[in-house]
């Protein structure tokens, strides 16, 4: 999954950051309305974390536009404003969810997740292959009931290959679900990572590449 944390706070921004990334969640920062707007434009987020003040453009208006997008991504606004009608407002500006500073970490994935599982069709808690089971919100994998300890990059490409339900996934579509905006266009990580999941995954193997397009289960 891949998300965008707007906040103004460097150290703040950074810090959610470097926490999603470690749960195994592809991470874009902006630090102000505008630069949100424009990373918005021209990636597919999963989730935008938005604070609502911010400088530039308000965090309402940021809010607005995502919202009047073809294909909007979940927004999770943030804000230090504590009171009932302030919490009120942001929703109604049509955000999904609201979070008060300061907050929980654990609170914040959680609510994240809860975000993903309202998309679209419902998903399952649990996502399953054969054997193979992922838990999402637990971070867990287990093939034939046996846990398996995948770093945070082989779960992420699991579980898009697992919501793909058999469809093929392309290479370009897992570097931005995956990594982020910093990662080469042009790297091999996504087929060295393919690999060492397969050897962890093992027999049968499950993984197929499709020449040319990318991967499926």
């Amino acid at each position: 999954m891949r998300i965008l944390v707007v906040e103004d706070e460097a150290r703040l921004a950074m810090t959610v950051a470097k926490g999603l990334q470690n749960n195994g969640m592809a991470v874009d920062l902006a630090y102000d309305g505008a630069e949100a707007l424009e990373k918005a434009a021209v990636n597919d987020y999963d989730v935008v974390v938005l604070d609502r003040d911010l400088p530039k453009v308000h965090g309402d208006d940021v809010c607005r536009e995502l919202i009047a997008a073809e294909d909007p991504a979940r927004i999770l606004m943030l804000t230090a404003a504590r009171s009932i009608d302030e919490r009120v407002d942001g929703l109604n500006l049509g955000a999904d969810d609201y979070l008060s500073k300061p907050f929980d970490f654990s609170e914040l994935v959680a609510r994240i997740h809860a975000l993903l599982r309202r998309t679209a069709a419902p998903a399952a808690t649990v996502l399953e292959h054969d054997d193979i089971q992922l838990d999402p919100a637990r971070r867990t994998v287990t093939r034939g009931g046996s846990d398996l300890a995948l770093s945070p990059k082989e779960f992420g490409v699991l579980e898009t290959l697992l919501r793909a339900k058999g469809g093929t996934v392309s290479t370009e579509e897992l570097l931005e679900k995956v990594w982020d905006e910093h990662i080469d266009p042009f790297t091999n990580v996504v087929r060295v990572t393919v690999m060492t999941l397969r050897r962890k995954l093992g027999d049968p193997p499950v993984i197929e590449t499709v020449t040319g397009v990318g991967y499926r289960l």
